[in-house]
C-alpha cells in the first residue's frame, strides 16, 4: 500500500501522488508497489526490501542519492490469554525531495503522524521528521516496558497460591518480549550515535532539544529493558522454586494420609486371619473393640505426625 502525504498550510493533506517535499508512507508492499516507488524515486531496490526482511539489524547506509535508516520498532502481539510483544525494522529512507518510509505493518507509530497526535510535524521538515519518529518510537517502548512491568506484578500476585504452568509461561512470554526490546534498543542506540556523525543528514540547531529527548528516552528505555528482565528472571527462578516447594508439601500430605489409612488395613489383616488363636473372635463386641483400638492407633499417630509438622 502506497499513501503520499504534505504538509499544506500547517496541515497534513493525503496526497494522490508524488510531490515535492512529500512524505510517501509504503506499508505491507507486493513487489509492483516496490519497484513503482524504486523507480519514481531512482533508489536501488535493495534498500526498500531491507525494511521488509524482519531479521535485518538495525543500520545507516549512505548512498548516492538517498541515506538509509533501519530501526527496529516495537509491535504488541497480545490477546486474551498472554501478553506478548515483539520488535519488526521500519526503514527510513531520506531523499533530497520528500521522505520514504516503509514498514511491513501498520504502526501506531507512523499512525500518530498521520492523526495529528504530533505537534510540529512537516513532511519537508526531514531531520526533524526523522527525530521525531524515533523520539515517538522511544516513547512507544518505555509504554510497553511499563506495561510488561505492570503484567508482571499482576502474575507475581496470582502465582503465590498456584501450582500450574499458566503463570510461568506469561512469564516466559514476557521474558522473551525484553530480550527483544533489549537487543532492538540496543542497536537503535548505536543507530542515533553514527546518525549524529553522519553529513548526509542535516543538523539544525532548533532541533538540538529533541535530538537530546531522542537520546535520553532510547537510553531510559535500554536501562529500563535490562532492569525489567534481571527482575523477570530473578522472579521466575524464585517461583520454581516456590511451585516446587509446593507441590512438596502436597506430596508430603498425600504420603502422611497414605501412612495413616494403611493402618486400619494392617490391622484388619491381622484379625482377619483365617487361624485360630484370634483376639476377640469369641467376644460379641471384638469387632468394636477392634475399631477403638485402630482408630486410638491412627489418631496417635496422626497427633505425632502434625506435631512433627508432618502433615
Amino acid at each position: 500500500m502506497i499513501r503520499y502525504y504534505k504538509t499544506i498550510e500547517n496541515k497534513l493533506e493525503k496526497l494522490n501522488s508524488f510531490e515535492e517535499g512529500c512524505w510517501i508512507n509504503l506499508v505491507e508492499p507486493n513487489q509492483s508497489e516496490i519497484n513503482e516507488i524504486a523507480n519514481l524515486l531512482n533508489i536501488d531496490i535493495d534498500s526498500i526490501k531491507s525494511a521488509l526482511d524482519e531479521e535485518e539489524r538495525s543500520r545507516i547506509d549512505v548512498e548516492d542519492n538517498h541515506t538509509l535508516i533501519l530501526i527496529d520498532i516495537p509491535v504488541d502481539e497480545s490477546d486474551d490469554k498472554s501478553s506478548h510483544y515483539t520488535t519488526i525494522p521500519l526503514g527510513i529512507i531520506l531523499l533530497e525531495n520528500a521522505l520514504l518510509t516503509v514498514c511491513t505493518a501498520q504502526t501506531k507509530i507512523l499512525n500518530d503522524f498521520i492523526v495529528g497526535h504530533v505537534k510540529e510535524f512537516y513532511t519537508y521538515k526531514k531531520t526533524r521528521f526523522i527525530l521525531q519518529i524515533l523520539h515517538k518510537n522511544a516513547t512507544y517502548y518505555l509504554h510497553y516496558l511499563r506495561r510488561i512491568n505492570k503484567m508482571t506484578t499482576i502474575i507475581e500476585k496470582e502465582i503465590y497460591n498456584s501450582m500450574k504452568n499458566k503463570q510461568l509461561i506469561q512469564l516466559l512470554e514476557l521474558e522473551k518480549s525484553l530480550v527483544y526490546f533489549s537487543t532492538s534498543l540496543k542497536a537503535n542506540e548505536l543507530v542515533l550515535n553514527k546518525m549524529i556523525r553522519t553529513s548526509s543528514i542535516k543538523k539544525y540547531s532548533e532541533d538540538e532539544d529533541l535530538l537530546e529527548d531522542v537520546l535520553v528516552e532510547n537510553r531510559q528505555a535500554v536501562e529500563m529493558a535490562t532492569i525489567y528482565g534481571d527482575i523477570l528472571s530473578r522472579i521466575m527462578d524464585a517461583f520454581s522454586a516456590i511451585i516446587s516447594n509446593n507441590q512438596n508439601g502436597v506430596m508430603q500430605f498425600l504420603t502422611s494420609v497414605t501412612l495413616i489409612t494403611t493402618i486400619p488395613t494392617i490391622i484388619s489383616g491381622f484379625f482377619g486371619m483365617n487361624v485360630g488363636g484370634i483376639p476377640y473372635a469369641n467376644d460379641v463386641n471384638g469387632f468394636w473393640i477392634v475399631m477403638l483400638i485402630t482408630t486410638l492407633i491412627c489418631l496417635v499417630i496422626t497427633f505425632f505426625m502434625s506435631r512433627n509438622k508432618l502433615l
